[in-house]
């Protein structure tokens, strides 16, 4: 799988999109199905979307869907993730270390 470093993955109008943070530039775009509606999480590393009740696992790197699980007999509404970020317990300890040496 492809490293994820310096790109925004967002969902909107039923699409995954893989955007450049520092010029605001499109990178690929994935449509996943005819909704309005589309999550997005990273998660262990995987990029994951969702619409109407599908999960999709996304190549970070094109947009190309790797694998998709209909979740059947869930029905077609929004599927949601946990809040939080990818980051492994190292880099929050590092974090909280900066911002407390910070506050003094």
């Amino acid at each position: 799988m492809a490293r994820m470093t310096n790109r925004l993955f967002i969902g909107v109008g039923g699409h995954v999109v893989a955007i450049d943070p520092a010029t605001g530039e499109e990178i690929w775009r994935t449509k996943l199905k005819t909704s309005s509606v589309a999550t997005v999480a990273v998660v262990n590393g995987r990029l994951l979307g969702a619409a109407n009740g599908e999960l999709f696992c996304l190549d970070p790197a094109t947009g190309s869907v790797l694998w998709k699980n209909r979740l059947a007999g869930l029905g077609m509404g929004v599927v949601t993730f946990p809040g939080g970020s990818d980051a492994t317990a190292a880099e929050v300890a590092e974090q909280l270390r900066r911002a407390a040496a910070a506050a003094g």
